[in-house]
């Protein structure tokens, strides 16, 4: 067999040369639009209070959306089991993710379907009304508290693969212990803003409002308004950008939670919008969370304040980013 010429080597190595380029190319820009948009792979992680080495890991996505899930439940008083029981219900159900198809006519987080009278398509995508309805429904079910987790989901639910919500009952423990604020520091975020525009704190007032229900239920004195505040003469601007959350012990609906509780509650709230709501850091106990950090870890800021103590628990500070 003759050798190949000069010239056709030549144009080989080329198309070899150019084919690489494009793969470069091309993974350049999805590189690129992972880190402006928050990626799709894990961007977010919860461990265990207990330092047993437990831990979930999940995207801004559904960090956003569990976030939702357990407001709306602290919200109406519902306990921190039942909060568990949707987590783990949306986990099965739609891995977290607000979707648009399902079977059948099945929609949303929960799977819902509106020829079964669970709401417009519309209400069944908007999250706070779905899990809403799912707390309406759950309470509906007789010792719900006292029985199995994939039990009292399914009388719910009514799936058709009844146990399966089983295998989610670990991930959403550890997801409600810090959405409900029961395990202090314990939920992280890369924090990279998403292509959404915010508004600074009117953005978090209104997204707090939104979850919260009442503000008064979310332990903090925030409006809803839907336009910017203008900075006030003489502010600096990260003063500007901060919201600060007074926190309190519950006593109204969602009552009963010690602050500290509601305090860590709002604190991982933040924390899992970070990236929707391009907040850069938020402060709490006496431990601070910054966004883009390598390790995304809380860190004290003050000796008392890294124990809890009573006197640095008073209020939340959520910055934005400019």
């Amino acid at each position: 067999m003759p050798d190949p010429s000069p010239t056709s080597s030549r144009r080989g190595r080329l198309l070899r040369m150019g084919a690489a380029f494009v793969v470069l190319l091309a993974l350049a820009g999805y590189l690129t639009v992972q880190y402006l948009t928050g990626g799709t792979g894990p961007g977010c992680k919860v461990v265990s209070a207990d330092g047993d080495g437990t831990s979930y890991e999940f995207t801004p996505e559904q960090a956003v959306n569990a976030a939702t899930i357990a407001a709306v439940g602290t919200g109406r008083g519902m306990p921190e089991r039942a909060v568990t029981i949707a987590l783990a219900t949306a986990l099965q159900e739609s891995g977290l993710r607000n979707i648009t198809h399902g079977d059948r006519d099945s929609l949303g987080l929960f799977q819902q379907r509106p020829s079964q009278g669970w709401g417009t398509p519309e209400e069944i995508l908007d999250p706070t009304y779905a899990a809403g309805v799912f707390y309406q429904h759950l309470t509906k079910v007789h010792d719900y508290m006292q029985l199995p987790l994939t039990v009292a989901a399914q009388r719910v639910q009514h799936s058709g693969f009844p146990e399966a919500y089983a295998k989610h009952e670990q991930d959403a423990v550890l997801l409600s212990a810090a959405l409900t604020g029961r395990s202090a520091a314990t939920l992280t975020c890369q924090g990279r803003p998403d292509a959404t525009p915010a508004t600074g704190p009117d953005a978090v007032r209104a997204a707090l409002l939104r979850d919260f229900g009442r503000v008064q239920d979310a332990g903090a004195e925030v409006g809803g308004r839907s336009t910017p505040t203008p900075t006030p003469s003489g502010t600096s601007d990260a003063d500007a950008r901060t919201l600060t959350l007074p926190v309190s012990a519950g006593t109204g609906a969602g009552g009963g939670r010690s602050a500290l509780q509601r305090g860590w509650q709002l604190a991982h709230w933040a924390v899992a919008n970070a990236s929707a709501l391009h907040i850069e850091q938020v402060s709490y106990a006496g431990r601070e969370w910054t966004a883009g950090n390598t390790d995304s870890k809380w860190r004290a800021t003050d000796s008392d304040g890294a124990n809890g103590s009573e006197r640095s628990t008073g209020a939340v500070r959520i910055t934005t980013g400019r």
